[in-house]
């Protein structure tokens, strides 16, 4: 069985009751508000935008083009364990 990759989107900031699910092509969006669920939707839209501009699937990006994609379509990285300190 091949692995398949796919971006996770992870909202925890829903206050309003609503459970919210989207699922798309190489991305599954779970929860948030409706603001920062529609804003995962977009990061992932454009992420897949830039996978088709560059005729390329992202099971077989290497990290570097994740991140610079990632960059391209204005993702930050998670700051790190240094950052926080």
């Amino acid at each position: 069985m091949k692995l398949k990759s796919f971006l996770l989107g992870i909202g925890f900031d829903a206050r309003d009751g609503h459970k919210r699910l989207s699922r798309g092509k190489n991305f599954f969006i779970l929860g948030g508000s409706k603001h920062s669920h529609q804003s995962m939707q977009e990061s992932c839209i454009k992420f897949n935008e830039e996978l088709n501009k560059r005729k390329k699937r992202l099971d077989d990006i290497s990290h570097q083009e994740f991140y610079d994609i990632a960059q391209k379509i204005g993702l930050k990285p998670a700051a790190t364990e240094e950052e926080h300190k």
